[in-house]
């Protein structure tokens, strides 16, 4: 995770797979909400449901809440299936979950997967390594059938993870990435470009609705666009370079006065990222201009901060304070921007959940391209 055809998106809308992701949060601060944590995965044991529309392939999984601000979706994995959570993560391309071998102890709290009892599993040689921004993970490539929902992706190269560290209280098992095949790390073929070679979709589009103040709703889908998920026109950004979920931003402002990004900029859009990244000095200006300390605001002013202005390929997408401000579980109030931990020779924002609960976003590897609507 930095931690994925214009006329066919709406033809195409009865061939749409749609998953929900489940809203859950992202790291818990004390023992006494771990224990809280655990207790409620016990109590809630996650089922798949599915729930089809008479005459059309969309197929939806109903959610599991588990608190807030990190989204997971359901896949299955292996013959008979065996189902694990996954971020479905944009900023990568890689596909990973823990392996039974594994003895870390982030695997000890996780759904492992049991290779011997896949019949259609099929192991390799290859070893590698992960480095996100979060932590480590290494494991070994192996190959077998993957099933998001209906879609079936057969001899799906994916790596089983011995070991992990820096993920230990995350909720998910592992990560789903869907960004370009020349950013796998492992050289292999990502899920999202195995469906589309094998037929498995009607466009190579997908697009995510991330729900906003309740903890169900969000949906990822593939094939198409739903557009009950937005309201107004989708405006379309070129990709940079057809390579990476990264666009031309051309500032923030306030009130018409400009904050950052000030000559225009990047901007990568990165549903495995939580927050709005960008650079530390930017940044920490920014929250200076709310009265921030260290993050945080008093939840009485939150009413009274102004809109931010994202201004894309021309076009405004204003995050009302609302959106930009959340509480943690004490219930007080952060401001939602983070420096970006990555250095680059340019400046470079990161639109993580706090954008993307506010506009619904369509990934069109078709045309290299982002679409960007108002959420309902």
């Amino acid at each position: 995770m930095k931690w994925l055809v214009l006329l066919g998106l709406v033809a195409f809308s009865e061939c749409i797979v749609k998953i929900p992701l489940t809203r859950v949060k992202l790291m818990s601060k004390t023992r006494s909400e771990k224990n809280m944590l655990n207790n409620f995965l016990k109590e809630h044991a996650y089922r798949l449901y599915q729930t089809s529309s008479p005459g059309s392939n969309i197929t939806t999984h109903l959610l599991r809440n588990i608190k807030d601000i990190f989204y997971l979706g359901n896949i299955t994995i292996g013959t008979p299936p065996q189902e694990f959570q996954v971020a479905f993560d944009t900023g990568s391309s890689d596909l990973w979950v823990p392996s039974v071998l594994c003895s870390s102890q982030f695997c000890s709290s996780h759904v492992l997967f049991r290779h011997r009892e896949s019949s259609t599993f099929q192991p390799t040689d290859t070893g590698f390594r992960i480095k996100y921004t979060a932590g480590n993970m290494k494991g070994v490539v192996v190959h077998d059938t993957v099933r998001i929902g209906d879609l079936v992706s057969t001899d799906q190269p994916f790596i089983l993870s011995v070991n992990n560290s820096g993920f230990e209280g995350m909720p998910f098992d592992g990560v789903l990435g869907l960004n370009y095949p020349n950013l796998s790390l492992t050289g292999c073929i990502p899920i999202f470009d195995n469906l589309k070679n094998q037929g498995a979709i009607s466009e190579p589009v997908f697009a995510f609705y991330l729900s906003k103040g309740k903890p169900e709703g969000s949906v990822v889908m593939f094939g198409g666009v739903d557009k009950s998920y937005y309201q107004g026109a989708l405006n379309w950004v070129p990709l940079i370079q057809a390579d990476d979920w990264h666009i031309h931003m051309d500032c923030i402002s306030i009130n018409s006065q400009v904050i950052a990004c000030n000559n225009g900029c990047e901007a990568f859009v990165d549903t495995g990222t939580t927050l709005i990244l960008g650079p530390g000095r930017l940044v920490d200006n920014i929250l200076r201009l709310f009265g921030a300390t260290e993050h945080y605001v008093s939840c009485s002013v939150v009413n009274t901060l102004p809109s931010i202005d994202f201004t894309i390929n021309g076009i405004n997408y204003p995050l009302p304070a609302q959106a930009y401000t959340m509480k943690d579980s004490s219930g007080d109030c952060y401001i939602g921007f983070r420096e970006n931990q990555v250095n680059t020779s340019t400046e470079t924002w990161i639109l993580g959940d706090v954008f993307l609960r506010q506009y619904f976003s369509v990934f069109d590897r078709g045309n290299d391209r982002i679409g960007l609507a108002q959420a309902v």
